[in-house]
């Protein structure tokens, strides 16, 4: 494992084992079971949010058949570490690879997610031998929990931006002694990694995304092409009936934060929604994702009491300019698999306004916004084979 020491002298670096308590695990199941539910609204089922019926049966899921010992233990299964960086106790996964000359590959969640999205990828990516690839594909994976995040909060501590979130990662590789890396991302991870190929291209081998952060401005273009003018529309019905999250997560985070804190139901409702929208389903979410998986996501929340601080990248952002200024341009290699359900799909002509050095452009099958939960193996080969062509 690389030294523990960046420019500023050695930092230490903290092995970590989850582990809950068996009383706050009792108090989990005890409110689902008060859980007191609404009427469903008349009309078609989830026009107005979470499905009431879809709801109970997570919520009687969660309560008798969900083992939650057993997800603390896949996440145990990678060596996790906290370090103190920025004033916080920041945790993440540092996993070597298995390969000749592993190259790092930072790994960058987003909301509602957490590092239990990359417990299905990190493996392929750590030892593609293990999966039929070359060794010579292997990387060593550094996965953080975004400040404010899951194993990344205690309550308290300071709030981060996404451009703060960046360069505290970018101190983080340095600490673990890696001048160079590769960056991955989707959702807010893919803010931070964007914005790392923008301010700190020395640092960077190369960057790959699953979600491209481009401005959303109906109005960016005056004379639009048939795939621009299609993205223009779909970023007009995106902005006027999904982005309500955004709206009270960027403005009033505090007073949402007592009800996700208080009542598990309404965490899962929250965030069960999106999980619901953003996956590529055939209209059930369990065909693209697993309950277990999207429940010890959810239950890491819930333990940790992060929901409320996982709302201030959205505060930030809505009081703040827009991470990459205006006429900035991200100059490094770049990959992006566009999978077919993602929020938002700029096409090629505005992504390279920003990015303009894109090295692969992949349409995938399938896929949504969790691309790392929901298609691990497709995602793995795409970063690389993105990889590949930094090495060629």
């Amino acid at each position: 494992m690389p030294a523990q020491a960046g420019v500023s002298g050695v930092v230490a670096m903290t092995p970590y084992a989850l582990h809950v308590a068996d009383e706050a695990i009792a108090d989990l199941r005890e409110r689902l079971a008060r859980t007191r539910f609404p009427d469903q609204a008349p009309g078609q089922s989830w026009a107005y949010g979470t499905d009431v019926d879809w709801l109970k049966d997570l919520v009687a899921y969660w309560r008798e058949r969900f083992d939650w010992r057993e997800a603390e233990a896949r996440i145990n299964a990678f060596p996790n570490y906290t370090m103190p960086l920025g004033g916080i106790d920041l945790h993440f996964m540092h996993v070597p690879g298995k390969g000749p000359d592993p190259k790092p590959l930072l790994l960058s969640h987003g909301w509602p997610g957490s590092v239990v999205e990359f417990l299905d990828i990190i493996p392929r990516l750590t030892d593609p031998a293990a999966f039929g690839r070359d060794p010579a594909d292997a990387f060593t994976v550094v996965a953080p929990s975004l400040p404010g995040y899951g194993l990344s909060f205690a309550p308290g501590q300071r709030r981060f931006s996404v451009t703060e979130i960046a360069d505290l990662f970018a101190e983080l590789m340095s600490a673990l002694g890696y001048d160079r890396f590769m960056a991955q991302g989707g959702d807010w991870g893919s803010f931070v990694t964007a914005y790392l190929g923008y301010a700190r291209p020395d640092r960077m081998i190369g960057i790959h995304l699953n979600m491209l952060p481009v401005r959303r401005d109906p109005e960016m273009v005056k004379n639009p092409t048939p795939d621009e003018a299609r993205f223009l529309e779909e970023l007009k019905h995106w902005l006027k009936e999904e982005t309500g999250y955004q709206w009270i997560q960027g403005t009033r985070p505090q007073t949402l934060a007592f009800a996700l804190t208080d009542s598990p139901a309404g965490l899962a409702a929250w965030i069960g929604e999106k999980f619901c929208a953003w996956s590529d389903n055939d209209g059930d979410v369990w065909s693209a994702l697993s309950r277990d998986a999207v429940l010890t996501n959810l239950s890491l929340y819930w333990f940790t009491g992060a929901i409320g601080s996982s709302f201030w990248p959205y505060y930030a952002r809505m009081h703040s300019p827009w991470p990459i200024p205006e006429g900035g341009t991200v100059d490094i290699p770049t990959g992006y698999a566009a999978f077919p359900r993602e929020i938002v799909r700029p096409p090629r002509s505005l992504a390279e306004k920003t990015f303009r050095n894109i090295q692969r452009w992949t349409v995938m099958e399938r896929g949504g916004h969790f691309a790392a939960l929901e298609q691990p193996e497709a995602l793995a080969r795409d970063i690389v084979a993105f990889a590949r062509t930094l090495r060629a």
